[in-house]
C-alpha cells in the first residue's frame, strides 16, 4: 500500500533526524528552522506535537523583554503524542494523546512537595519549556520529568477542547484562586486577554458574586461577559471611579490584574478594599511601583500575591474534568488557526491584536 503524504514526510524527517522547530535568535530574530529530533534520556518523553499556540509570554520573549538564550524553541502549550518514553516512565504507551501542562515539575524536590510546584527547583524553575530548555512550536519536543507532567486525553476530547488548560486557563484560574475568593466576593478582573478572560471564568467558577472586567478592546469585554462578568468597563473611561462608584465606595474584594503594566496594577490596587486580595500574574517588563495613596500607606490589612501558572498531570487532568462535564468551554478563546509553516504570519497578527484575535491555534501536521 502506497504512503500517504503526510506518513511519506515522517518517514523522511525520521531518517533525516530533522525536524521543523521555531527558533529565537535575538530581540527582533526568530524563525523556522531545522533543529534536531530530540532523543528521551532517563525520566523524558519525546512528543510529537499535533497543536500549539502563541502565549503573550512568548511576545515578551521575541522582543527581548524576558531574556532567554539564542538558539531556544520557543512556546510552551501543547498536545501531541507519545513518540518515545525513557527509561523509568511507566503507564503510558506510543502513540497515546496527551497535553502537558507549560510547568514541568519534578515532583520531588522541597519547592515540590511544599505545593509550589512552578517554582520547582528554585525560583521560576518549573518553568522550562521555551524557557531554558526547548520549548513547543515545534514537531516534536522533550517533555523532562514525564511521569510527572503527561497528562492522557480522554478521547472524547478534541485537541482544541483542551490545549489552553496547558497555560492560559490554569494561569487565569490561579489567579482567582490565589485570590482566594469566597462565594458572594466582588472581583474586579483587569484586563481581559486570554488570561484575564479565564481569571473572569475562575472568578465565576469560584462563587464570586459581581465580577468588573476592565478592558479597551469592545470585543474582549463582550467575552468577558460569556465568560461571567456581570459589569463591563472600559478601561477608557476611568474605570476606578465607576467601580468605587458602583460598590459605594468599598471596593472589591479581589482585583486580578492580567496585563503586566503599571497602569492596571495601579488600577486594581486602587479598587481594593481594605483586607482584600491584589492578585497579580501579568508578566512585568518594566518598572513597577505602588503608588503609597493606593496602598494607604501599607495599613490597610492588604495582599498582593503574584502566581506562575500551576503544573503537573494532575493540575492538567482536574482542569480536563471541568471541560468533560462542561463546566467550561475555552473553544471561543480560539480565534484564528494556522499550520506551523505559517507560523510567523500568525505572530504578527496575534501581535497586532486586530480581526479580533484571542488565540491562535497552531496546527502541526
Amino acid at each position: 500500500m502506497p504512503l500517504l503524504e503526510s506518513e511519506k514526510d515522517d518517514a523522511e524527517q525520521l531518517t533525516s533526524g530533522t525536524m521543523k522547530a521555531v527558533v529565537f535568535r535575538g530581540p527582533g530574530q526568530f524563525q523556522l528552522e531545522a533543529k534536531p529530533v530530540p532523543k528521551a534520556g532517563p525520566g523524558d518523553a519525546i512528543i510529537r506535537v499535533r497543536l500549539t499556540t502563541i502565549c503573550g509570554t512568548d511576545i515578551h520573549i521575541i522582543r527581548g523583554e524576558y531574556p532567554v538564550h539564542s538558539g531556544l524553541t520557543i512556546g510552551h502549550e501543547a498536545v501531541g503524542t507519545i513518540h518515545e518514553l525513557g527509561a523509568g516512565v511507566t503507564g503510558y504507551k506510543m502513540g497515546q494523546r496527551v497535553l502537558v501542562g507549560a510547568i514541568t515539575p519534578c515532583g520531588q524536590c522541597e519547592p515540590c512537595l511544599g505545593g509550589h510546584t512552578s517554582q520547582c527547583g528554585g525560583p521560576i524553575g518549573g518553568w522550562r519549556l521555551g524557557n531554558t530548555i526547548d520549548g513547543v512550536q515545534a514537531e516534536y519536543f522533550r517533555v523532562p520529568f514525564a511521569q510527572a507532567n503527561l497528562a492522557a486525553i480522554p478521547d472524547h476530547l478534541a485537541d482544541e477542547d483542551v490545549i489552553l488548560l496547558a497555560d492560559i486557563a490554569s494561569t487565569g484560574f490561579s489567579a482567582a484562586e490565589s485570590g482566594k475568593i469566597r462565594l458572594g466576593d466582588t472581583v474586579a478582573v483587569f484586563a481581559q486577554g486570554p488570561i484575564g478572560l479565564c481569571a473572569t471564568l475562575g472568578a465565576r467558577l469560584m462563587g464570586a458574586s459581581e465580577i468588573f472586567a476592565i478592558d479597551t478592546d469592545p470585543n474582549r469585554l463582550k467575552m468577558s461577559a460569556q465568560f461571567g462578568a456581570t459589569v463591563t468597563l472600559s478601561a477608557d473611561r476611568d474605570p476606578v471611579k465607576e467601580i468605587m462608584d458602583r460598590t459605594n465606595g468599598r471596593g472589591v474584594d479581589v482585583a486580578i490584574e492580567a496585563l503586566g503594566v503599571q497602569t492596571t496594577f495601579e488600577n486594581a490596587l486602587r479598587v481594593l478594599t481594605p483586607g482584600g486580595i491584589l492578585s497579580s500574574v501579568g508578566v512585568y517588563s518594566g518598572h513597577l511601583s505602588i503608588p503609597l495613596e493606593g496602598f494607604h500607606a501599607g495599613l490597610a490589612d492588604q495582599t498582593i500575591v503574584t502566581t506562575l501558572c500551576p503544573g503537573g498531570k494532575e493540575r492538567m487532568r482536574r482542569l480536563m474534568r471541568l471541560v468533560e462535564t462542561k463546566r467550561m468551554n475555552l473553544r471561543p478563546l480560539l480565534t484564528h488557526t494556522f499550520d506551523l509553516e505559517n507560523i510567523l504570519e500568525a505572530y504578527k497578527l496575534f501581535e497586532s491584536r486586530q480581526q479580533g484575535v484571542l488565540k491562535v491555534a497552531i496546527r502541526v501536521k
